[in-house]
């Protein structure tokens, strides 16, 4: 059992998930350790003091490198629950090895070879991603009975394709490597797909999922949105997840958290009952054809292989363990894209009509 009387470590503390995360473990009482990269930015984690200004636990941060050996060692210290939620999120990049692999794959090792360095820790909770089971939908239909598991493990990404994926799997087979090279502290993994909801700071969070929304919202997607096979799970059951698979005696291995398997046209119509008149969300999808022919020139990430093994294919995944051994309960999708959306609304993040 984690003593709730020790501090408790969350690198990356002011993220989209972590910060959800941080006010579960501030409400609980529970000291925070927060690892951030620039302590003295106090804006970025404005939100963060005012929920431990209301709650029982408390907040104490500390600077953090993902890419620097030992960075971790004076936030770790007395700590027997790290939770490893810090890892760049981002489609678009120049340089995918500098940009995507180096820091997610040397900030779990930093992490983890402190975690062996620190006597106190029994049990690490690192945030992974469904993108380390999966690269494109049509792997759910070479997937055993077609739908994903925590089994399974991605072998289609490579540096050239899908390079964010590939990042993810590297780093949890790395992580993976490293717990079992030892005994002394446990492992779990946080595996979730397309992660929306609303974030605790918002004018600063930054998240492919707001950048999905932005686009149903500002007139982008209006011609039509694709049938693009992806699942869905609200932030704060993300959260959840991580807070009980800290603290959870029978948490083990790893979790998919998916609580919708769906697509981004279907994700698109639950917001027409309430947004439909005011916003130019798209209400139909584009032939395949059409995406495959002008895909490629309006988003160098559409490329013809991405479109052809996402529209139209099926995305599906087994969330049953998470639902058995942590006990999350899913929320609605309609719900999770309406606070999503009147989110950015309320933050001027969507052009008001």
């Amino acid at each position: 059992m984690i003593d709730k009387n020790t501090p408790v470590l969350v690198t990356g503390a002011n993220g989209y998930v972590a910060s959800w995360l941080v006010k579960q473990l501030l409400e609980d009482g529970v000291t925070v350790h927060a690892a951030v990269r620039n302590p003295s930015k106090k804006d970025k984690y404005a939100h963060l003091d005012a929920i431990a200004e209301k709650s029982s636990g408390s907040i104490k941060y500390f600077e953090s490198d993902l890419l620097k050996e030992g960075s971790y060692a004076q936030a770790m210290e007395g700590c027997e629950l790290v939770y490893h939620t810090a890892s760049p999120f981002t489609l678009d990049v120049k340089d995918p090895q500098k940009e995507l692999i180096d820091p997610a794959l040397n900030g779990t090792r930093n992490v983890l070879e402190q975690a062996n360095k620190t006597a106190s820790v029994k049990r690490v909770v690192v945030t992974s991603s469904c993108a380390a089971i999966y690269t494109d939908a049509i792997d759910c239909k070479l997937a055993p009975n077609g739908i994903l598991t925590e089994d399974i493990w991605n072998t289609t990404a490579s540096l050239d394709y899908q390079p964010y994926s590939y990042s993810k799997t590297l780093a949890e087979m790395e992580a993976w490597k490293i717990a079992g090279a030892q005994n002394r502290w446990e492992l779990v993994t946080i595996n979730p797909c397309g992660v929306f909801g609303p974030a605790l700071n918002p004018k600063s969070a930054t998240s492919e999922s707001m950048n999905i929304l932005k686009q149903m919202g500002d007139g982008t997607l209006k011609a039509g949105a694709p049938k693009f096979g992806i699942g869905v799970v609200d932030v704060r059951e993300v959260a959840d997840a991580h807070f009980k698979a800290g603290f959870d005696p029978k948490a083990n291995g790893r979790y998919i958290l998916a609580g919708h398997n769906t697509n981004l046209l279907d994700m698109a119509l639950t917001l027409q009952d309430k947004y439909g008149k005011q916003y130019p969300l798209p209400k139909t999808d584009p032939p395949k054809w059409l995406l495959m022919l002008i895909g490629p020139f309006v988003n160098k990430l559409f490329s013809r292989k991405v479109i052809k093994s996402n529209v139209n294919v099926e995305w599906k995944a087994d969330n049953s363990k998470s639902i058995r051994d942590l006990g999350i309960q899913y929320r609605p999708m309609k719900e999770t894209m309406e606070e999503s959306f009147q989110m950015l609304i309320d933050n001027q993040l969507i052009p008001t009509k």
